[in-house]
């Protein structure tokens, strides 16, 4: 077996804890407490439950949102720190959590990006 890379090994540990941030429970109650019932999907006019976004005020169904951190678990400013400050932002509380639709999901992750590259 070959010998992996600190950078590699990082990627394995953060798609990981990513995975199990899946099932986490504050999560759910953060999309829960977003959600405006079942509504008429307008792409696939089938019946879904609809989440409104954060920052937009717009409804969409499961597909088209993300449960998002506030803030960071990868402080764009300081960067990643260790593991334990890692696990602990990403598992945080639902205090920590919106949720944002695809379109605004995208344009604050891009944001972040363009901080972190500032801070580099």
């Amino acid at each position: 077996m070959s010998e992996w890379t600190s950078g590699k090994l990082r990627t394995f540990i953060t798609g990981v804890l990513r995975s199990g941030f899946r099932n986490f429970p504050a999560k759910y109650e953060t999309l829960k407490a977003a959600s405006v019932g079942k509504k008429v999907n307008k792409k696939t006019n089938r019946i879904a439950e609809h989440y409104k976004c954060t920052v937009c005020k717009q409804d969409y169904p499961a597909k088209e949102v993300n449960v998002d951190h506030i803030l960071a678990v990868v402080c764009p400013v300081e960067g990643f720190v260790n593991w334990d400050v890692y696990i602990k932002r990403m598992f945080c509380g639902k205090e920590n959590l919106q949720v944002l639709c695809t379109g605004c999901h995208d344009i604050k992750s891009a944001e972040e990006r363009k901080v972190s590259k500032e801070n580099k």
